[in-house]
């Protein structure tokens, strides 16, 4: 196993350098753990420039997050209205904090940082609407900078085409995958290898037109049109 996990950290290391030019290594910004959640949910197959503009709306609006857990789904919709799948969300979001709620009046998540990993993450994929790719970005990106690899739609596909896992296999798994396999990351590591992924998958590693003659990670890709 341990052979296994290091051929694996090889592959990534060697990915997280040809992908430094891309990779933007300043500041990051990170909000607390139950603001991240929120951000992220609404996230899903939706734009970072309009989730962004709807976190932004639902923090005006509403101002903490136990106004939004108490406020009609139906004001949450139409504060979210240009996210996909508005009502969907909305119900996930009212739903999530008000059962963090009930553990958490305070709506302080710090705690999940004193945890391990696997419990943190099984605590927040309990909650409405919370699977891996949220409750590791609630972990990552907040303040608490825990180490997980975050795997949305476009680091997958990125991952799927440089056969990391085969194609169909949930982003869960590709995500533990690379986690274990770099126990020396830290939680910035993590994140700053996520982000320049991500942009790769926006890119050049698109899913409908991949431009593989400038993807920085071609020469691995046994998907690369020659």
């Amino acid at each position: 196993m341990q052979q296994s996990f290091d051929f694996v950290a090889a592959d990534i290391t060697r990915w997280r350098d040809r992908l430094v030019p891309i990779t933007d290594r300043g500041p990051l910004l990170r909000r607390r753990p139950v603001e991240q959640l929120v951000k992220s949910l609404i996230s899903g197959r939706t734009r970072d420039a309009v989730s962004l503009a709807a976190y932004h709306r639902l923090r005006d609006r509403f101002g903490s997050a136990a106004e939004i857990a108490h406020a009609p789904p139906r004001l949450i919709e139409w504060t979210i209205a240009d996210v996909t799948f508005p009502e969907i969300k909305a119900d996930w979001l009212a739903a999530a904090l008000r059962r963090i709620e009930r553990d958490r009046t305070d709506f302080n998540l710090d705690f999940l940082g004193t945890w391990p990993l696997d419990n943190a993450l099984a605590w927040l994929e309990r909650l409405p609407g919370v699977g891996r790719k949220v409750a590791a970005s609630a972990l990552n990106a907040s303040t608490l900078a825990m180490p997980v690899l975050i795997v949305d739609s476009h680091v997958h596909r990125v991952l799927e085409r440089l056969g990391f896992v085969a194609a169909g296999t949930e982003p869960l798994i590709a995500s533990e995958k690379a986690t274990a396999a770099l126990p020396d990351w830290n939680g910035d590591d993590f994140l700053h290898f996520h982000i320049a992924m991500k942009r790769l998958g926006q890119t050049a590693c698109r899913f409908d037109a991949p431009d593989c003659a400038a993807c920085p990670l071609a020469a691995d890709c046994p998907s690369r049109s020659d």
